[in-house]
């Protein structure tokens, strides 16, 4: 693979993967293989604040659902219907639910800014702001919503009121959860992606080996150096035949050669 695969990444940032097989697909499929493996290595070691946001939300999203599927089976085992209670501060209950929910929604989403904030960064300073004014409005709202006729409700009715409140501070936490979710979803897609692929591999039209062009220049270029060294070796031996002594000398060489040869 070292050997087929070759890799480069110069100044501009770009990485260029070219890699070399018999079979054209194959080579496209190893080098998209090459920008897979990265793009999910980098999904692994560079998750981003928005990628935190929303892993964190997610797993909160899923959780508060069951909640509210076993809240919502609760508050049907009672055997009593919505109707028979319209005296009840129903709208109370509801808003104190939405109020908690509120309340915990922020305290999770401290707990995440801790996670990529300083407890000094501006957001986080704001985040501790809202959550002292929701605990605020909790208090007061369960004050106020707390009657002298509720303590002379029956044990069916007060338990109905129990699970409804449970039932809408689990709907109100699903909601807004579902909302924070959301946000960071959409905060993920603007980032966009680590590694963004500018030319996908294409199974090639051409062969990448053997070069042929060059193989004609490189035979041609021997050829014509081979003629010109037999022709300066003609020459020589030419120049040598006309000299008398340098014609003894190629004599005796050439008779060695043939007794060498065993003609």
């Amino acid at each position: 693979l070292e050997a087929n695969v070759k890799i480069a990444s110069g100044k501009d940032g770009l990485i260029t993967v070219s890699v070399d097989d018999t079979d054209p697909q194959v080579a496209a499929d190893i080098a998209n293989a090459h920008v897979q493996e990265l793009t999910q290595l980098m999904s692994r070691l560079a998750v981003t604040e928005a990628q935190q946001r929303r892993q964190f939300f997610e797993k909160q999203l899923q959780q508060t659902k069951d909640k509210l599927t076993q809240a919502e089976i609760a508050l049907k085992a009672t055997g009593i219907s919505g109707d028979v209670l319209k005296s009840n501060p129903q709208s109370a209950v509801a808003a104190v639910a939405a109020l908690q929910a509120q309340v915990t929604v922020q305290e999770v989403k401290l707990g995440a800014m801790r996670g990529y904030l300083a407890e000094t960064a501006p957001d986080f300073k704001q985040a501790l702001t809202e959550l002292a004014n929701l605990r605020a409005q909790l208090a007061k709202q369960s004050k106020d919503s707390a009657s002298p006729a509720a303590a002379g409700q029956g044990s069916a009715q007060g338990d109905y009121v129990t699970r409804y409140r449970e039932f809408k501070y689990q709907e109100t936490l699903f909601e807004l959860f579902a909302k924070q979710f959301e946000m960071a979803k959409v905060d993920e897609s603007r980032e966009g992606a680590n590694i963004q692929v500018l030319d996908k591999a294409q199974p090639p039209e051409l062969k990448s080996k053997p070069k042929k062009a060059l193989i004609a220049v490189l035979a041609t270029l021997a050829t014509g150096f081979a003629l010109l060294l037999f022709v300066f070796i003609r020459q020589a031996l030419r120049n040598a035949s006309q000299d008398s002594e340098s014609a003894q000398k190629l004599q005796a060489l050439q008779a060695s050669w043939h007794k060498a040869i065993g003609r």
